[in-house]
């Protein structure tokens, strides 16, 4: 194996075992809320969890791949800060691997719990609904297309462009191994102040990762038609408000530095994210 198929195999795994550890810690809490009856947890402790996740998850793959786990930010580094675009495919690969196998993992450990809460009947929505621990799914009163689309939109841009503030060497970024932290006080705010509609999955892989685990582990392709078939919008819209993160952060910061000063280069950048919610009710 040549040395560049040895570093591209090394950074997938990285964003592999960062996206796992961020997702299970994530859906974890998730479930251990929604089947204790929130006897064991509230929606402040999913969202501190989540934050807390990200936070794990950048320290496990940072160092390695930059720690993107999300492809929303692994496209957006590659639109505006000339991260390759041969490595594309792999992380984003890796990504949802992860989340994947995450899922799996968090199912086996509460499937007593998961039997118990449901009577062994996997429902997607109702009082026993539980695909909600692992997926996004928005509220009633939410419609995909527009006001799921602006949700994940503006949720993502939040996301990215204060990552791309964080990640720029000209900016005052953070001490050296405290970017993972800020980045999950990031993502914790925006669960607290962003959550409400739909859940807040701004990561394409942290969605469609654990929704194509439930459509597998017995809730059925229901996982996709639920909600007016809301799936596609965890897909397409969080990388959308990534790249035009970019263009505003660029446009009124990133450009607007003296000449000779270059951001910190997205090899090194330390982004990341995402999170889950408490199904809508």
């Amino acid at each position: 194996m040549s040395e560049p198929t040895r570093g591209y195999l090394r950074e997938a795994l990285a964003e592999f075992l960062g996206t796992f550890v961020l997702i299970v810690f994530g859906i974890g809490v998730v479930a251990q809320v929604v089947l204790s009856g929130q006897t064991a947890g509230t929606y402040l402790s999913i969202n501190l969890a989540w934050g807390l996740a990200v936070t794990m998850g950048c320290y496990v793959a940072g160092g390695v791949s930059g720690a993107h786990l999300n492809p929303a930010v692994t496209l957006a580094l590659a639109v505006h800060r000339g991260f390759p675009w041969s490595k594309v495919a792999a992380y984003v690969g890796a990504q949802v691997a992860g989340a994947f196998i995450a899922s799996a993992v968090v199912y086996l450990t509460y499937m007593d719990a998961l039997t118990a809460f449901d009577s062994g009947v996997r429902q997607v929505a109702g009082a026993q609904g539980t695909a909600g621990i692992w997926a996004t799914y928005p509220q009633a009163f939410i419609a995909p297309f527009p006001a799921g689309f602006i949700d994940q939109f503006v949720g993502t841009a939040l996301l990215m462009l204060v990552v791309l503030g964080i990640s720029d060497a000209r900016n005052a970024p953070p001490a050296a191994g405290m970017a993972p932290l800020i980045v999950g006080l990031l993502v914790m705010v925006i669960g607290m102040s962003f959550g409400y509609n739909a859940g807040y999955a701004i990561n394409p892989a942290r969605d469609f990762g654990p929704r194509l685990f439930t459509a597998v582990a017995g809730w059925g392709s229901d996982v996709f038609r639920a909600a007016n078939g809301w799936w596609w919008v965890p897909l397409a819209a969080p990388p959308l408000g990534a790249i035009a993160a970019g263009w505003v952060y660029d446009g009124l910061i990133g450009h607007r530095f003296p000449k000779g000063l270059t951001p910190t280069s997205a090899e090194s950048a330390t982004p990341i994210p995402q999170p889950g919610q408490l199904p809508p009710e």
